[in-house]
């Protein structure tokens, strides 16, 4: 088990060693974010900006105009929702290299509630064009990622968890932002799953294997731009098709895949936020239960699609 957060702070001041354009930016969160470690370490390089996401997204926006590479950091609520008009206008409409780092994105601030809950940033963000939108499912996979978003050059949102994940891939290296990659292979039903949920859709897989269901599990990190011809490569000749999000289901993973796979005739099943807003909870895994993010509900979703695929494939 690893915390996304103290991986991106570690990572972050390693890139920093080596290029000396990565500025950091945070909103009076740092300690939060981890972006104390690059405060500590590059003093020179590190900007507070108090609680004023606004000002602190047309800052980076300047920043990159002059050749720097911003990471402006807060929790995902506020970086999305708060600094909105300045993300669309100073950043994605002008196609810049800021790199927006959501942290505490979904429920994992449990404590605080609804205010401080991101259940739709993915869909704030996935709306803007020129917008890459990626959400890690590890640490490792956030370390992989990291070098790649410092050359990418365009506007990245980058999503994080507050809680720690468990580390699902050593045998799968990252060498592009595409981020389409399959964890576990089966003949029946493919989860299509991102961030907290890749860990939850392994173990549902696992339980259904040991009942007989062969079940795919793929890891979308990058949710945009969507890798489409790969989903629908996964895709091909199962029964039908979970997606698995800690995000609503209006606007998120499930419905990139559903663009992606529309006119195949598959059933879809989701399993994310039902168009509803956070609660406070005594630990983030109460809130995942609570709103049905669990490996219990995936495997209930897969055997609906089951169910549903068998007199399909029986016509044919």
């Amino acid at each position: 088990m690893r915390n996304l957060r103290a991986a991106y702070g570690e990572t972050l001041v390693r890139l920093m060693e080596r290029d000396e354009r990565i500025v950091v930016l945070d909103a009076d969160l740092c300690r939060s974010t981890m972006t104390v470690l690059a405060e500590q370490r590059f003093p020179g390089r590190f900007i507070e900006m108090g609680i004023a996401e606004q000002n602190m997204m047309a800052t980076a926006a300047g920043l990159a105009l002059e050749g720097k590479v911003p990471f402006v950091n807060s929790f995902a609520v506020f970086a999305c929702g708060r600094a909105y008009d300045q993300v669309r206008q100073s950043i994605a409409f002008a196609e810049l290299g800021v790199t927006i780092v959501g942290s505490s994105a979904g429920l994992s601030d449990f404590g605080d509630g609804a205010t401080h809950q991101s259940v739709e940033d993915i869909s704030l963000m996935a709306g803007l064009p020129n917008m890459t939108v990626i959400s890690p499912s590890d640490a490792l996979d956030l370390e992989q990622v990291l070098p790649l978003i410092v050359d990418h050059g365009r506007p990245v949102y980058l999503r994080l968890t507050r809680s720690e994940c468990p580390t699902i891939h050593q045998r799968f290296p990252r060498l592009d932002l595409k981020g389409v990659r399959r964890l576990r292979d089966g003949a029946d039903v493919v989860i299509f799953a991102t961030g907290v949920m890749v860990a939850k859709a392994l173990e549902a897989a696992e339980t259904l294997g040991q009942q007989g269901a062969g079940v795919r599990v793929v890891d979308v990190s990058t949710i945009k731009p969507l890798a489409v011809e790969a989903v629908q490569a996964e895709a091909s000749g199962m029964l039908g098709v979970v997606t698995a999000e800690e995000h609503s289901v209006i606007g998120g993973l499930g419905a990139a895949i559903t663009r992606a796979l529309r006119g195949s005739a598959l059933p879809i099943e989701y399993v994310g936020i039902n168009d509803l807003f956070g609660i406070s909870g005594e630990s983030h895994a109460e809130l995942l239960e609570y709103y049905g993010l669990t490996s219990a509900a995936l495997v209930r979703a897969v055997e609906r699609v089951r169910c549903a695929a068998t007199p399909a494939r029986k016509a044919a």
